[in-house]
Parts: structure tokens; C-alpha cells; sequence
């Protein structure tokens, strides 16, 4: 126990890995405050549409529905039952970006006319398909939900993006570590999204924990290493255990990872500069054994992508000097499957 707390108080001495930290925890507290009204909201907008198109959306008495168990792929949904085309067509018409990417992989289409949930995962980013409801998801998928559903369209958008461009720069950090100069200004706006949602008693809670959260030190205290100071607890405006804090910086490097296997899943070869993604974090666990040992599946699997991406690397190389001239051709076609970075959820 003395030595996992050691390894958390030596990460929290670096003042940019703990601001990487509060701010991931401020999306964790900002995602439970918002869970309940997006849940009540989708499952309003369900009735709404099933009560207007009844012939059109709603599953016959007695029936399953989708008897074809439609599946979609990834952003493509193209051969589907009529009772899928249907929803298809419905959730394309209440999406805000008229001409954007849809993933379609993200949803059972066959559940659409029960369940209001799964109509929701059409307006998130990928890696959504298992999550059942509102209490299950992240922050980037309530986030999206609110930017591309019509039905949240009384939100001011472009806080809402605002907040969403932080995200994104604080998962898409290499080292997880941001300056303090970007965690005020995170500060700010995800403040000002909380100020949309001034009926949401649970927003205005929330608006006041990642206050005190921001405003305390987060020191831990080592037992055994040096006495404690007088006054240590009054001092250091400690708010939360060292457990808790542990726990949130746990949840938080599982879903920088978790956004690391989709992008290399939707990518399907690795890019260098997602190579070098995956050594950094696997020296980041490597240095902190108190995270190696509970992360030890994901470090397998980081070392299995690693493996397989120097792999493809190598098979390309052999195959250039084969053939110069299907060097440029090879390239271009590797390029094509790297994702840019502010398309990245």
C-alpha cells in the first residue's frame, strides 16, 4: 500500500500530469451530472417519434421487430430491413451535421423501436456499441450527443464544441500533461457549459465540486517516508482520499487507451506517429509499477499492437525494396488511413 501511494504522490509531484488529471475529473463529474437529463430526453424524443410515424417506427404488437438482425459496419449501414431503413432515415433527419459521419457500428439496430438508447448511440463517436444507457458512457459521447442530436438544440453549440475541443486535447495528449494556463481555460468553458443547464440540479452540483476540486492541492501523505505536518490536512485542502484519486486516474489512462484501440482499429495499420503513441504510454506504466500491475491486460495488449505495427512496418519495407516503384503508391494508401487529429473522438 506504501509503495502504491509513493508512486501516486511522485506522478502528483509533477504539476502538469496532475492538472492532466483534475481535468479528466472534471469530465467525469460534468458526464454524472448530465446523465439523467440526456437519459429523460432521449426517451422523451422516442415517444415523440414513435407517436408521429406509429405505422413507420414501431415494431407490430407481438413482433421482434428487425427479423434480419441488421448489422452495420463501421460508418456503413447500407442493406437493411424496411423497419431499420425507416430509423435510419428518421435519426438522419434530427442529425444537426447533415453531411457527417455516422457510426452506424455503434448501434443493435434491431432494438430502435424499444429502446432509446440505442437511437442515441447514432449520434456518438465510435466504440459505443456495448454501452446500454446514459449511466454507462463517457463524457465525449454525452458531449457529441448534445452537439449532433436536434433534439438538444436549445444548448448553445458552440460551448457545447468548446468543451468537446478540450477533451479531445487532453485524451490526445501524449504525455497526459497539460499547463496550468489550458486548465484555467478549461475552467472556463466547461462553466459555461454548466450554465445551460441552470434546471439540472445535479449540473449546478457539479459546477461547485470541480471548484473546490480545482482550488485543492492533492497531496498524499506517505505513511512511514516522513511525519505528517501539523496542520497537513487544513493545508493542503485535500478533498478527496488518496483511494479516490487513485481510482479517477485510473479510469481516465483506461480511456486514453481505449482511444488508442479504436483509432488503430478504424485505421487498420499502425502509423508511426501512432507507434509512438503506444511507446510512450507503455514507458508511462512501465515507470509507474503501482499501474503496471493493475493494467496488466492493457499492457499485453499495447505490447501485441506494438508488435504487430513494427510487423507492417517491416512487410512494408520489404515490399519497396522488391518493387521502388510501388514506393509513392504504398505510401499514399498508408497516409489515407490515418485519421487527423481534429477528427479524433
Amino acid at each position: 500500500m506504501a509503495l502504491a501511494l509513493a508512486d501516486l504522490a511522485a506522478r502528483l509531484n509533477c504539476a502538469e500530469y496532475k492538472n492532466w488529471v483534475k481535468a479528466g475529473h472534471c469530465l467525469l463529474l460534468l458526464r454524472d451530472a448530465l446523465q439523467r437529463f440526456a437519459g429523460e430526453r432521449l426517451r422523451e424524443f422516442h415517444r415523440q417519434l414513435l407517436a408521429r410515424s406509429p405505422a413507420r417506427l414501431a415494431a407490430p404488437l407481438g413482433s421482434p421487430g428487425c427479423r434480419a438482425r441488421c448489422l452495420p459496419r463501421g460508418r456503413q449501414f447500407q442493406n437493411s430491413c424496411s423497419l431499420c431503413t425507416e430509423w435510419k432515415k428518421e435519426i438522419l433527419n434530427h442529425h444537426t451535421n447533415k453531411n457527417g459521419e455516422v457510426h452506424w457500428g455503434n448501434c443493435k439496430p434491431w432494438l430502435w423501436p424499444s429502446n432509446s438508447w440505442e437511437v442515441a448511440k447514432a449520434y456518438m463517436p465510435r466504440g459505443q456499441m456495448d454501452v446500454s444507457g446514459p449511466d454507462k458512457c463517457d463524457a465525449a459521447a454525452l458531449l457529441n450527443l448534445f452537439n449532433f442530436c436536434d433534439q438538444f438544440s436549445g444548448i448553445d453549440q458552440k460551448k457545447v464544441r468548446e468543451v468537446i475541443k478540450c477533451r479531445n486535447e487532453l485524451m490526445h495528449s501524449s504525455e497526459m500533461k497539460v499547463p496550468s494556463s489550458w486548465l484555467k481555460e478549461f475552467e472556463k468553458r466547461i462553466r459555461n457549459l454548466l450554465n445551460e443547464f441552470q434546471n439540472v440540479p445535479e449540473a449546478m452540483a457539479a459546477g461547485t465540486r470541480i471548484e473546490k476540486l480545482l482550488s485543492s492541492d492533492w497531496a498524499v501523505y506517505v505513511p512511514g517516508e516522513d511525519d505528517q505536518p501539523d496542520g497537513w490536512e487544513e493545508n493542503t485542502a485535500v478533498c478527496m482520499t488518496e483511494s479516490q484519486i487513485s481510482e479517477i486516474e485510473m479510469e481516465l489512462i483506461k480511456e486514453r487507451l481505449k482511444e488508442i484501440y479504436l483509432l488503430v482499429e478504424e485505421q487498420e495499420m499502425l502509423s508511426e506517429e501512432n507507434l509512438n503513441r503506444i511507446q510512450m504510454i507503455k514507458d508511462f506504466l512501465e515507470d509507474n509499477s503501482d499501474l503496471q500491475i493493475s493494467l496488466r491486460e492493457d499492457m499485453q495488449r499495447l505490447e501485441g499492437l506494438e508488435k504487430g505495427g513494427y510487423n507492417q512496418e517491416r512487410s512494408m519495407k520489404e515490399t519497396r525494396e522488391d518493387d521502388p516503384d510501388q514506393e509513392e503508391d504504398e505510401d499514399c494508401s498508408f497516409k489515407k488511413k490515418c485519421v487527423p487529429e481534429e477528427h479524433l473522438l
